[in-house]
């Protein structure tokens, strides 16, 4: 194992976290240094497997997105979609400055996903998240208030930490929203996140959840 490093020491703090002001407040810290310290440093390569997943899924009924605790824009970016086709929605307003200067987003909102979405737009045709729901982060509970910002049948594809999702149990929410009739044609795919070997989370993996509005 490499020496942990500044990315590493990131990573575990973020999993550390209670409360949404500890969370806005952390990485308003660091959003500067996001993309190189974090991302890059551990080869985080969710983003982009989860905008794959998304175009694989994806028909031309599911934009615009929104894009769940966008950060600095790295699901964005990924995707490379015309910029009127995606909005971002986050807790930190420094990540959204940074999100802001690399001009992806058509929209950007400063939402505490706790609390209400009437802030944001209410006709998406998918849902995109990843990094949002983990450790230190967000349970499965605000997944049924996301069903309010889009249309029938919109498109949800969202990343969890498979620890996370065992913990914080949201595979019976997920059935309980399916029992109930707010979702369809769920999958559940595992995937891994990092793409560089030899430091702490190089096998950390996390869950795609893939599913419909009803």
């Amino acid at each position: 194992m490499i020496e942990k490093s500044a990315g590493q020491t990131l990573l575990e703090n973020a999993y550390q976290l209670s409360t949404p002001a500890d969370n806005a407040e952390y990485y308003d810290a660091f959003a500067s240094t996001y993309d190189t310290d974090f991302a890059a440093a551990l080869g985080w390569h969710y983003p982009a497997a989860i905008a794959a997943i998304y175009r694989d899924a994806a028909e031309t009924t599911d934009t615009p997105i929104a894009d769940i605790g966008c950060g600095t824009g790295l699901v964005a970016s990924a995707l490379n979609y015309p910029q009127e086709q995606i909005d971002g929605i986050d807790i930190s307003a420094e990540m959204l400055r940074v999100a802001e200067e690399k001009q992806l987003y058509r929209s950007l909102y400063k939402v505490d996903l706790t609390k209400s979405l009437d802030l944001i737009a209410n006709d998406y045709g998918a849902v995109l998240s990843v990094g949002t729901f983990t450790s230190g982060h967000l349970g499965p509970e605000p997944l049924e208030g996301l069903l309010g910002i889009v249309r029938a049948h919109a498109l949800f594809v969202i990343g969890v930490k498979k620890a996370h999702f065992q913990e914080a149990e949201f595979e019976p929410a997920l059935r309980d929203m399916e029992a109930g009739g707010l979702i369809k044609d769920l999958k559940i795919a595992e995937g891994s996140m990092y793409a560089k070997a030899g430091h702490d989370h190089s096998a950390d993996t996390a869950f795609a959840l893939v599913y419909r509005k009803s």
